[in-house]
């Protein structure tokens, strides 16, 4: 696996971008007001970003080898280093799709409801940023480091 790229995150986050304001814009039309969000969105992504950092944190500390830990199983680091990538992945597209939904509920700032969306929104998209953060964190902490280049071994030969 490569490391996450921020481009690549960028692209996805726009990508959603698109999609949530052309969404919102859509439902709109055909349905006649304005699209949901429910306030548990914001709850799930602060749960999401703040398990993930706490996986970091742990697994840091098991990879580090800190008194009290026990040694941690490369196929977990593995699988770790999965479940980061899809993490910051997610992050990118669910706040890149929240911040298109903004976008298009700006017109109806006078609208108390619409209010309440956008803050919702805003807290979502806060939330997705620290799940991104906390993705690229925990995919850093599962690096395998650079192969020695010693060549000293290999000149005794």
């Amino acid at each position: 696996m490569t490391p996450t790229k921020v481009s690549t995150l960028g692209l996805f986050a726009l990508v959603a971008f698109a999609g949530g304001y052309a969404t919102a814009k859509l439902f709109d039309v055909v349905v006649n007001r304005n699209l949901p969000l429910p306030w548990s969105l914001p709850a799930l992504m602060a749960i999401l970003s703040l398990s993930i950092w706490l996986w970091a944190r742990g697994t840091k500390a098991r990879l580090e080898g800190r008194p009290g830990t026990k040694p941690i199983d490369p196929l977990i680091v593995a699988r770790s280093a999965a479940i980061a990538m899809a993490t910051s992945r997610t992050g990118a597209l669910v706040g890149g799709f929240v911040v298109g939904v903004i976008l298009a509920l700006l017109g109806g700032w006078d609208v108390p409801y619409v209010r309440e969306q956008i803050a919702s929104a805003a807290l979502a998209t806060f939330f997705s940023g620290c799940a991104v953060a906390a993705g690229l964190y925990l995919e850093r902490i599962c690096r395998v480091p650079p192969e020695s280049t010693d060549t000293s071994w290999d000149e005794r030969l």
